[in-house]
């Protein structure tokens, strides 16, 4: 088929296939009577889309006196190597300055290439010079810049600073923060965009749901589903698996196959793999087995992420010799060598079943090096089967990688304790004032109607903070009369046991539990769910047991390692964490 068959619009009728050749496309161009830049172009672009950059190039260097649209066209081809920043000198010596959507692809580069942060700076600058940091195309591209290089609150003055936001300049920063773990402040911009009546992009919901994940946030995902549905976007593929995903981290991994479900069709290994991780993170390795198998059988190749996925559900569910068999299926009948995650749940297995000496084996001898997750799962198995020795052995490997690890100092001083090693405790304590360590402050969140309540230990922050106080109060004091005692911290040994006793009882998963109670946060029969960034303590995770048998309700706790399901009394973690 000749495309060029009107020689007087050859320009207006060049609109190649994705899947045309381009030696062909370009072999019917020359034989036009009339042929203009804009071909040439379009013709650069499609050559490097099909993955050669040579004709690319040859062809520019036939255009006599290349424009900024021939420039911009080159640039962009070779926007994911060092080439693509030699040609924009080139191009400023002749000299011919860039337009936005130039510096959009120079901004890509610097992203895809390692080392280019300050190159990156260096446009900005330009762009400054030239009025176009905060044009749309130019911006978004920045935008994403400083978001890649771990700079999200420059990327956030990028947004703040345009006159003119469009769907594409929300979605950068939506999806920068929540790769910055910013995942309230993405979601917060999620809701300014559509209160402006911006529209959406598939990026910009599944980066909304990303931010939904990291807070298990289940009503705020609901409700970014249901925009979804609405705007269409629900069947696409990358908001597919942000759902399976979203719901769940949130907990509700039924609702999450609910959703696989209905997208089976147009969800990649990503959804299979997000659904296999929400099973695991509830310990529940039958259904993640299960669903391995129907991903083999429907024709998908696992990678590391799907055996990571069944290796977590082992580990929580504290299988060892399973782990130890699909570690090595990963190895040996997919040819996968595992990563430190792989071989970081084999371990903590391996712990929790009290094989210490083979866990720290395993460490020592796997091909990769032990990074600090590895000395602290063994840290925390040492210190559920009280093995003092070993703990101090794994604080100190632990304190050589970061010297400043609350954890490290914190499970081997309690460790000790138990152990009746007053002289090491002191020690240990010692050494942490020496370097001026202080505990990583625990924070906790709630989700009341679409709402994130956020709360930090001895928070007084909250508009209902008496209320709060007062039935936190109530409950430690019911509880008592069941049986239950403070689980103390060794940390607080200089305190006297008053302010022991406050310092545990205003913990900041307590204070959510208290005002979810006072707020109504579920109805009767529903479950009170919480988050927490770091691990629960012993006695907020000995509290309640006895406030769910209390309370008569169930109450569930997702830490930073696990879904916690506490109900009459006992945990479905088996006081394993």
């Amino acid at each position: 088929m000749n495309l060029l068959r009107d020689p007087t619009s050859a320009a207006a009728t060049f609109k190649p296939e994705s899947n045309s050749d381009p030696r062909i496309l370009h072999a019917q161009a020359l034989k036009s009577p009339r042929i203009d830049r804009s071909i040439y172009n379009n013709l650069i672009t499609l050559y490097s889309k099909n993955n050669l950059l040579d004709f690319s190039l040859r062809l520019f260097n036939q255009i006599p006196s290349p424009k900024i649209v021939s420039w911009t066209s080159l640039i962009s081809a070779y926007s994911n190597c060092p080439l693509s920043l030699n040609f924009f000198l080139s191009m400023l010596r002749h000299p011919i300055l860039p337009n936005q959507r130039t510096l959009a692809s120079l901004f890509k580069t610097c992203v895809s290439l390692p080392r280019c942060l300050f190159f990156g700076l260096s446009l900005h600058a330009l762009s400054f010079k030239l009025s176009l940091n905060a044009q749309p195309f130019s911006g978004s591209a920045l935008i994403n810049f400083y978001s890649k290089y771990r700079l999200p609150v420059y990327a956030r003055k990028v947004f703040d600073e345009m006159p003119e936001r469009d769907e594409v300049c929300y979605a950068a920063v939506i999806v920068g923060l929540v790769q910055n773990s910013k995942p309230l402040e993405s979601l917060s911009l999620f809701a300014v965009m559509k209160s402006c009546n911006v529209g959406s992009t598939m990026h910009s919901v599944s980066g909304a749901l990303r931010a939904v994940a990291d807070l298990a946030a289940l009503e705020q995902c609901r409700m970014i589903h249901g925009h979804a549905v609405v705007t269409g976007f629900d069947k696409n593929v990358i908001v597919g698996c942000a759902l399976v995903d979203g719901y769940g981290k949130a907990g509700f991994v039924s609702d999450a196959r609910k959703v696989f479900d209905e997208n089976i069709e147009v969800l990649n290994i990503v959804g299979w793999n997000a659904l296999m991780a929400g099973y695991a993170q509830q310990g529940d390795k039958n259904s993640v087995v299960e669903l391995f198998r129907l991903m083999e059988n429907g024709g998908f190749v696992p990678d590391e992420y799907s055996y990571l996925a069944v290796l977590s559900g082992f580990y929580n569910a504290g299988l060892v010799g399973e782990a130890e068999m699909w570690l090595k299926r990963m190895k040996v009948e997919s040819g996968i060598e595992p990563w430190l995650e792989h071989y970081t749940c084999l371990i903590g297995a391996l712990g929790r079943a009290g094989r210490l000496e083979d866990a720290e084996r395993i460490a020592m001898t796997m091909p990769v090096k032990p990074d600090a997750a590895v000395w602290r799962s063994l840290l925390s198995s040492c210190a559920h089967h009280g093995a003092a020795d070993m703990a101090l052995r794994m604080a100190r490997r632990l304190l050589e990688l970061d010297p400043n690890d609350d954890s490290a100092y914190a499970i081997a001083a309690n460790v000790l304790s138990v152990a009746g090693r007053w002289i090491e405790v002191a020690e240990m304590r010692k050494l942490m004032k020496y370097r001026r360590v202080k505990k990583e402050a625990g924070k906790s969140w709630i989700e009341i109607k679409g709402n994130v309540h956020v709360f930090w230990a001895g928070d007084r922050k909250h508009e209902r903070t008496e209320e709060i106080y007062a039935k936190l109060a109530e409950l430690m004091k019911e509880i008592e009369k069941l049986g239950y005692k403070p689980v103390w911290d060794e940390m607080l040994h200089e305190v006297g046991e008053r302010e022991k006793r406050e310092a545990l009882w205003y913990h900041s998963e307590k204070l959510a539990l208290a005002y979810g109670i006072v707020s109504g946060a579920a109805p009767p029969g529903k479950p009170l769910r919480i988050v927490k960034n770091l691990r629960i303590c012993k006695d907020c995770h000995e509290a309640f047991k006895y406030i769910s048998r209390l309370l008569e309700r169930e109450i569930i706790v997702r830490d930073v390692n696990r879904y916690h399901k506490f109900l009459n009394g006992s945990c479905s973690c088996g006081d394993t964490w």
